[in-house]
């Protein structure tokens, strides 16, 4: 038991506060043993204040053990050390007369006392932490039988209502920080599980209901119909895995979401998919980039056919980006390319291989006449020599 109690209070963000607090739970105890011991002579009914003292050491044990453990911190749990410790403050009353508490501090001490406030401040923030100081103030008040507004001579109010409101705000941003980052864990998971998902959508059900498209509509006849319906199908699926993100937020000059350029570039020309969150690049890779997609663009446009339709997938791959671009026209046939630029015609070679190169990057080419043609444009995030 004690090994599963200390894996629940370790998931507490505010568990080291709760730790803290209860080692100045064991020094104030100490204290309050010293300030009785040197008193108690003092004392109108010395024996009751030991048995007093008796009932605050077993509490402060159980409140110590349930706080450090785990078990206790509720806020019920915490409203019953502040009745009872306010309890206890009160009971000066019983031990001795009102020449002796005007004198002194009230028993068992208020630095003692500050052990409730602060759990409160721990368990509800600086808001309730300050109510409980307030609330042990007022005990204190009550016993000495007036309340004392010079805080030059007296600021016991002012210091347990600080302590309580920094220890609160402390407990509070704990909280929240553990919070955002467990939103954060979350995301970071299902942005890489979209990603993988889309990459799986992409390779395998878009490529089959493109390849049965296309075939159907060669065929002809009752399969046109068929072809009509996959490639519906497909425009649904792929406009279900697109990303629906909100707008990066605002990257340094030299950089650039590459989803998001990609969008503004391609418009209704090609469909765009890309992982959840921002793909940041350099400018330049990313101008390079859209230069090159415009290019694969132009020839599906020119040379693709002209119900061919063209589909760009973006991967984050850390240090690397890779764009695919799919079309699903007509197909290079085998030797056309070297053709084309014996004679003179260096729109592949240059405008995009040569590119692609340029940024330390590879340029791949998969097409058969018939099957329609893929690029894959791997680039490195940023340029070389860049921070």
């Amino acid at each position: 038991m004690p090994a599963a109690w200390r894996d629940i209070h370790d998931r507490d963000p505010a568990g080291p506060l709760w730790r803290a607090a209860q080692i100045f739970r064991l020094l104030s105890f100490v204290y309050a043993l010293g300030f009785q011991i040197a008193i108690n002579d003092d004392l109108t009914h010395p024996r009751v204040t030991w048995v007093l003292f008796a009932v605050l050491t077993a509490a402060n044990i159980w409140w110590t053990i349930g706080y450090l453990v785990g078990f206790g911190r509720r806020a019920w749990f915490v409203a019953v050390e502040v009745v009872v410790s306010a309890g206890m403050m009160l009971s000066t009353s019983l031990v001795t007369d009102a020449d002796w508490t005007s004198h002194n501090q009230t028993w068992p001490t208020t630095l003692w006392m500050t052990n409730a406030a602060l759990s409160a401040a721990i368990i509800g923030g600086a808001l309730r932490g300050a109510v409980a100081a307030l609330a042990v103030a007022g005990a204190n008040y009550y016993v000495k039988g007036q309340i004392d507004v010079n805080f030059g001579r007296n600021a016991t109010t002012i210091l347990l209502v600080s302590a309580a409101a920094a220890v609160g705000m402390a407990a509070t941003r704990a909280r929240t920080v553990h919070q955002e980052l467990v939103e954060a864990i979350g995301l970071a998971a299902r942005s890489a599980e979209r990603e993988r998902l889309s990459r799986e959508v992409h390779d395998g059900v878009l490529q089959v209901l493109a390849l049965i498209a296309k075939r159907g509509r060669e065929i002809g006849g009752e399969t046109a119909e068929l072809a009509q319906l996959s490639a519906e199908q497909e425009r649904r699926l792929r406009a279900l895995i697109a990303d629906t993100a909100d707008p990066s937020p605002t990257l340094a000059p030299t950089s650039r979401d590459l989803a998001a350029v990609l969008r503004s570039a391609v418009g209704h020309r090609a469909q765009v998919s890309a992982p959840a969150d921002s793909v940041t690049v350099d400018a330049h890779i990313a101008d390079e980039l859209v230069a090159v997609v415009d290019n694969v663009l132009d020839n599906v446009a020119n040379h693709a056919g002209p119900d061919a339709q063209a589909y760009i997938l973006l991967e984050d791959l850390d240090d690397q980006v890779v764009v695919s671009v799919r079309d699903d026209g007509v197909g290079i046939e085998n030797g056309r390319l070297a053709a084309a630029e014996a004679e003179g015609r260096m729109g592949i070679s240059a405008s995009i291989i040569g590119r692609i190169e340029s940024l330390g990057g590879t340029a791949r080419l998969e097409s058969a006449p018939g099957a329609g043609t893929e690029w894959e444009l791997s680039t490195p995030r940023r340029q070389k020599g860049a921070p």
